[in-house]
């Protein structure tokens, strides 16, 4: 007799993870690779936070901590958003998460049920979608291009058909790189507010800026959830470590399910990281070479061929518009990674839409790469 198996687990893959396993194929045979498609800083924890994992180790038991995490770290974060934000954040609203993956899956689990319909932008980062679909939730697509940036607006969600009940905005965006401002916010926050929407917010690629500092939506919306991670400006991807803000009112159901899932995040990340905020001269050095990364990419893609770009205002990807080079751009991926070592990310991973016609490049790299990179993608497009 066969067995049941759950539809749940019936969900798109991760496409970027797939592209890292070919380029790590070619590296592990020999062949050298320039990464490109993996969205993670190639720079370690900053070094307070290294010493104070290493005292961690040597002093502490590391035992399991409260659901919401450990005190000193709540209390660090809640002063970020005094310091950095000027915004009032009681700590008891801040549970420390494994990574912003479990942020989200509070976050979803708590305010929506199945077959909630919940709006995200296309392009978006794929995780919504697939966390969604694997609860029975409804996903409505918001189709972005550049002339909002890429991202939504009231206008284009009065466009959607029936009652939303969420909706997952991202600034700065992964693939896009592109900002809400302050007066873009405010309008999406009473925007949900009047229409009985719950808005969550992405806010992992906040620190890294180039234009202009980012707003969070705790500033206008109490009613809120926002998702922040160590992972990116931090630099502590591999420490699996992240935090959420939540509504008052849903603190109990937080709680419950942060217990039962997952227990606790990381004790040692969690002890680590009390230092990180205390890192900003050493982290923003990072921002600044993605910076020059950035302003390296845009004046030399173009000369490949790769001329129709977002406008990267944070985090570190540049999304590209290649409907003039391929229709399908997961075997264009191939055929660059293939042929000149480079690798970058098709954009089906982004929009199953219209994600076959763009490619997302990542700059999170040494500068000297990004260089050579597009060295290689100029002699690449000679080719085609």
């Amino acid at each position: 007799m066969t067995l049941k198996a759950a539809k749940r687990g019936a969900i798109s893959p991760f496409i970027v993870m797939d592209v890292m396993r070919a380029a790590n194929v070619r590296q592990a045979a020999g062949e050298d690779v320039l990464h490109m498609e993996v969205g993670q800083p190639s720079t370690p924890a900053p070094k307070k936070v290294l010493d104070a994992a290493r005292g961690a180790l040597d002093a502490d038991l590391l035992g399991y901590t409260d659901a919401f995490g450990v005190p000193p770290l709540k209390a660090q974060i809640a002063d970020h958003y005094k310091r950095d934000y000027g915004v009032e954040i009681d700590p008891a609203r801040v549970a420390v998460t494994t990574g912003s993956s479990g942020g989200f899956v509070l976050a979803f689990l708590s305010a929506f049920d199945a077959g909630d319909r919940v709006a995200l932008v296309s392009p978006g980062y794929p995780a919504y979608r697939n966390i969604l679909k694997a609860l029975d939730i409804e996903v409505v697509d918001i189709l972005t291009g550049p002339e909002t940036d890429y991202q939504p607006t009231p206008k284009l969600l009065d466009r959607l058909d029936g009652k939303l009940d969420g909706l997952i905005i991202a600034s700065p965006s992964n693939p896009t790189g592109t900002m809400i401002d302050r007066a873009g916010l405010e309008a999406l926050a009473g925007y949900c507010r009047e229409r009985g929407v719950r808005l969550v917010s992405d806010e992992i690629y906040h620190g890294i800026t180039f234009e202009e500092p980012a707003h969070t939506m705790a500033e206008f919306d109490d009613e809120c959830f926002v998702v922040n991670s160590f992972s990116k400006y931090y630099s502590m991807t591999g420490w699996r470590l992240g935090w959420l803000i939540f509504p008052e009112s849903l603190t109990r159901s937080v709680e419950c399910l942060a217990q039962n899932m997952f227990i606790s995040a990381p004790t040692l990340s969690q002890m680590a990281a009390v230092e990180a905020f205390a890192c900003k001269d050493e982290l923003d050095a990072n921002v600044a070479r993605y910076k020059a990364n950035r302003d390296l990419l845009l004046e030399e893609l173009p000369k490949a061929g790769f001329d129709k770009l977002s406008h990267a205002q944070g985090a570190f990807y540049v999304y590209a518009d290649v409907a003039h080079l391929t229709n399908d751009s997961l075997s264009f991926c191939q055929k660059i990674l293939a042929e000149t070592g480079v690798a970058v990310t098709p954009g089906v991973d982004f929009d199953p839409s219209r994600g076959h016609q763009y490619l997302r490049f990542s700059f999170a790299g040494s500068t000297a790469d990004m260089a050579e990179a597009a060295k290689r993608l100029k002699v690449f497009r000679q080719t085609l």
